[in-house]
């Protein structure tokens, strides 16, 4: 089925509190999109972010993110007095320190006045997530009182869960166990509530999870036996990708690698639990740096590039066979951006996953595969641009005129200019047979460069864009409804009038 959607992280809704949120925005932009015939909302990870603020560097691989909890939602359920609401702010970049800081405050007292009577929806919450919660909670919980130290870092007997340690420090941070869990109960409740609405508007929303958890998190802490540790929970291999032409010393991500034989021993009982609670969240799963399944770029842990990486075997189609198996009803997008090999490719196409077509690699003669529209297949992806790209019109600034002038003449049209480029690039990507288009909301806003959402490799700036309040517009609404009727990507059927009136109005 062609359809089509919008990707836009959660923090980058406009609202009053520094952040975008699960509140009022959230269900707004689902109308919007609603109204605009679209049939997707794909966002980035939706974990608790550490350092660098960035998604794919989350505490968890299965807690949701505290600064996308609403305040005004807890408030509606009692658990905040209107006093206690912070003063709306004007919607400007995420500052993450001042988020950090200010949250917790307000958290606290909405996790009191539920810890004071836990209801039966928190109980059945505790009890159902009880897999992962209460580690993660105690992880959060000993974080905080080493002053948010790293993993790494931890005295030898926590980080290795010695087992008195570990019953001391759970009798000894007892309430902070339990105000973690408390804020996981609210992400929860606000997530769910969300997706319910947007899926009684025809919106499907595609979630994404990273291949990799971070050295600092409870996932590692929990089960360092199926990474590559020292058996001090210490990493000897750390992932990044290899040098090119965009990177001369390549990604160091530092990421703490699989043990994918361990992995494989128990029939990827981890990574079955984690795409099982992924299922209940989203209704599409993009997977992260797909090619890491077939053959993954592990470097030395303490080296401070990725230049003395090498490539190792993945689990390939075993791995594959056995999620496929074990959850049968999941959707997958396969991320298969970067270096890319004829075994990722084949692996790529066995999954039947789609892949990712991205336009703005259409024209850049650095980037060694073909991304040119006509090269596509039904079975695939189409985006103008991703997350990790600047937008449309910041490209048109940054390529050459030699790019410009071949990407001028493969479109036909008389002049490519920074007015219409991100008009001219969407219904390029809208046209094709790709099934499905994903197009970045800034390029719909036609905005520059200041709208990126992250610079690869780069800390500082990134995670931090947000859409100005009123910007999804009822105009705006209009016109991206008429291209997608136009191009048959409408998330309903449309009648041959109403298809040719809007033809005829765009």
């Amino acid at each position: 089925m062609r359809a089509s959607g919008i990707l836009m992280p959660v923090f980058s809704l406009p609202g009053p509190y520094g952040i975008g949120t699960l509140g009022n925005e959230a269900f707004a932009f689902v109308d919007f999109l609603a109204a605009a015939k679209q049939t997707y909302w794909q966002i980035l990870p939706i974990g608790p972010t550490g350092y660098g603020d960035s998604p794919y560097q989350s505490f968890s691989a299965f807690a949701g993110n505290p600064y996308f909890i609403d305040f005004r939602l807890l408030a509606a359920d009692g658990l905040l007095t209107e006093a206690e609401l912070p003063a709306p702010q004007p919607v400007g970049p995420v500052d993450y320190g001042a988020l950090y800081q200010q949250r917790p405050v307000v958290l606290h007292k909405a996790a009191d006045r539920l810890l004071a009577s836990p209801t039966p929806a928190y109980e059945a919450f505790c009890e159902a997530q009880s897999g992962w919660l209460e580690d993660y909670a105690l992880f959060m919980a000993v974080k905080a009182e080493q002053k948010q130290a790293g993993l790494s870092d931890w005295p030898d007997d926590l980080r290795t869960r010695e087992p008195a340690a570990l019953a001391a420090a759970k009798e000894r941070l007892a309430d902070e166990v339990d105000y973690y869990k408390a804020v996981q109960f609210f992400f929860y409740t606000q997530w769910n509530a969300l997706k319910a609405y947007a899926n009684g508007h025809g919106i499907q929303l595609v979630g994404d999870i990273p291949i990799y958890v971070s050295p600092d998190s409870s996932d590692l802490w929990t089960h360092p036996e199926l990474f590559q540790t020292d058996g001090a929970v210490h990493l000897t291999s750390v992932a990044g990708c290899p040098p090119d032409a965009f990177a001369a010393d390549g990604q160091l991500w530092g990421n703490p690698i699989y043990d994918w034989k361990k992995m494989a021993q128990t029939h990827y009982s981890w990574w079955i639990q984690r795409l099982t609670a992924a299922g209940k969240l989203y209704d599409v799963i993009r997977l992260d740096h797909f090619r890491g399944f077939e053959s993954y770029w592990s470097v030395p842990a303490g080296d401070t590039t990725a230049r003395n990486g090498k490539w190792v075997k993945g689990p390939g189609m075993d791995f594959i066979r056995t999620i496929q198996q074990a959850l049968p009803n999941l959707e997958f997008i396969a991320e298969d951006l970067g270096f890319i090999t004829p075994e990722v490719r084949k692996l790529q196409q066995d999954s039947g996953y789609p892949g990712m077509k991205v336009l703005q690699f259409a024209f850049d003669p650095r980037e060694p595969s073909n991304y040119l529209p006509h090269t596509y297949t039904p079975n695939s992806v189409v985006y103008t641009g991703t997350h990790d790209n600047t937008t449309t019109r910041g490209w048109y600034h940054e390529i050459s005129a030699e790019s410009r002038a071949f990407a001028r003449e493969y479109m036909r049209i008389p002049a490519l200019d920074e007015d219409m480029i991100s008009w001219n690039f969407i219904a390029l990507a809208m046209s094709s047979v790709a099934n499905l288009c994903m197009i970045p909301i800034q390029d719909y806003l036609c905005l520059d460069k200041e709208a990126r959402i992250n610079t690869p490799s780069t800390l500082g700036g990134n995670w931090t864009w947000r859409m100005e309040k009123g910007a999804f517009t009822e105009e705006l609404a209009g016109q991206m409804k008429r291209l997608t009727v136009i191009y048959g990507r409408s998330r309903k059927e449309e009648s041959k009038e109403e298809r040719k009136e809007e033809s005829t109005d765009f």
